[in-house]
C-alpha cells in the first residue's frame, strides 16, 4: 500500500503509552520509515512529553468535531488510527470512521481503524457462548455479538460499541480491527498510567474488608495478558496492516491478545500472599463473598453490589487465536501473572 501516516489515541494510558513506548523503542519497529506516527493529547504537558519520551509529534483534536478530526486526518496523511480511549461507546470512533471514509475518497488509499473492546464483551457478563468455547476466528463472531445487544446486562454496552464499529466502518469502507484486552498486569512502560484497571480492583476490594474474596462461583477462569505482549500485538497488527499483509477485518476482525487463561481464584489467591506480606489483609485465604462482603467491595469499587463480579470476576473461555495467524507470538505465558503478583501488588500499592 502507499505511504500512510498513524494516530494512537490514548497515549499517555496504559496501554496506549506502553504501545508507543515499543513503536519507537523496539529494535525491530512496526512503523516503517515512510510513515509518521502521531500521538493524540489533551494538553500542552502531554504534547510535551511525547515529544520528549517518544520523539514523536503530538496531535490536539476537538474529538467532538467530525469536521476537526477530519481536517486533521487530511492535513497530517493519517490513514491508520489506533483507538485506546473509550470502549464503552462509539460516538468519538464513529467520528473518525467517517473522516478515514472521507480521506479514502480524496487519496484513494485504503483507510484502517483498530479499536480497543473489553473482553466483557465476550464473557458470561453478556451471555457469550461458553461451552463450547468460541475463538476469536470463528465466523460466527459478529452474529454473536449481535444476539448480546438484548442482554439485559451492563455489559452489553460493549458488544453494542463494537457491532457499531463493524457496521459504521463496512457503510463508509474503512476495514475495522476489533483489538480485546483481557487481564492485563506489569508495569505501563509509558509516561502516564503505569497499572492495570482490573488488578488495581482486586487490590481495592481486599482492602474493603483485609480479605480477598471470590465472586464467580467455581473454577471461572479469564484470558491474561501481560501489558509488553499487549503492546507487541498491536505493533504486529500495525506492522501487518502498514504492509499490505492480508488481514481479517470487520466482521472477520476480532482479536483477542492473550497467551492463555487463568483462574480468577489463584489470582485471587496469588495477590491475597502478596497483600499480607503488606499487611493488607488478616490472611491469605480466599473464600466466597458474602451479601456484607460485596456492600462493602462495592463501595471501594464505586459500583453497586451486583455488579462487583462485573469489575473483578466472570467467566470468558474466548480463545485467542488470530492474533497468533497474523505472527504474534507472546513472550509471557498464562501462569506468570500468578508469578508476578508481589511486584504487581507492590506497583499497586506505589
Amino acid at each position: 500500500m502507499a505511504p500512510a501516516n498513524v494516530l494512537i489515541t490514548g497515549g499517555s494510558g496504559y496501554i496506549g503509552g506502553t504501545l508507543l513506548w515499543h513503536l519507537t523503542q523496539h529494535k525491530e519497529p512496526s512503523i516503517p520509515t515512510s510513515s509518521t506516527l502521531y500521538s493524540l493529547v489533551r494538553s500542552e504537558d502531554q504534547a510535551n512529553q511525547t515529544k520528549t519520551v517518544y520523539g514523536i509529534e503530538p496531535l490536539a483534536l476537538d474529538l467532538s468535531s467530525e469536521e476537526d478530526i477530519s481536517l486533521a486526518l487530511e492535513k497530517h496523511s493519517i490513514h491508520i488510527v489506533v483507538f485506546l480511549i473509550d470502549s464503552r461507546s462509539s460516538n468519538v470512533a464513529l467520528r473518525f470512521i467517517k473522516a478515514l471514509e472521507k480521506l479514502q475518497r480524496r487519496t484513494g488509499v485504503q483507510t484502517h481503524f483498530v479499536y480497543a473492546s473489553g473482553a466483557k464483551g465476550f464473557s458470561s457478563h453478556v451471555d457469550f457462548p461458553l461451552e463450547p468455547p468460541v475463538s476469536d476466528e470463528d465466523e460466527r463472531m459478529y452474529a454473536i455479538q449481535k444476539g448480546q445487544e438484548s442482554c439485559t446486562k451492563k455489559g452489553r454496552v460493549i458488544p453494542t460499541a463494537n457491532n457499531a464499529i463493524i457496521e459504521a466502518a463496512e457503510a463508509h469502507g474503512v476495514r475495522a480491527y476489533v483489538v480485546v484486552p483481557c487481564i492485563v498486569y506489569g508495569e505501563g512502560e509509558g509516561f502516564g498510567k503505569k497499572v492495570s484497571i482490573q488488578t488495581v480492583a482486586v487490590v481495592k476490594a481486599a482492602r474493603a474488608k483485609r480479605k480477598m474474596y471470590s465472586v464467580t462461583p467455581g473454577r471461572a477462569i479469564w484470558p491474561v495478558c501481560h501489558i509488553r505482549d499487549q503492546a507487541s500485538m498491536l505493533a504486529c497488527l500495525l506492522k501487518n496492516i502498514l504492509t499490505g499483509a492480508k488481514v481479517g477485518h470487520n466482521r472477520n476482525g476480532y482479536f483477542l491478545a492473550s497467551p492463555g487463561s487463568v483462574a480468577w481464584d489463584d489470582i485471587y489467591a496469588a495477590m491475597g500472599a502478596a497483600l499480607l506480606r503488606h499487611g493488607i489483609v488478616d490472611d491469605d485465604k480466599v473464600i466466597e463473598a458474602d451479601q456484607e462482603a460485596l456492600q462493602l467491595m462495592a463501595k471501594a469499587l464505586e459500583c453497586t453490589p451486583d455488579t462487583v463480579s462485573l469489575e473483578m470476576g466472570g467467566t470468558c473461555t474466548w480463545i485467542p487465536k488470530h492474533a497468533k495467524s497474523i505472527g504474534w507470538v507472546p513472550t509471557y505465558k498464562p501462569k506468570h501473572i500468578l508469578e508476578a503478583a508481589n511486584a504487581e501488588v507492590d506497583l499497586i500499592l506505589q
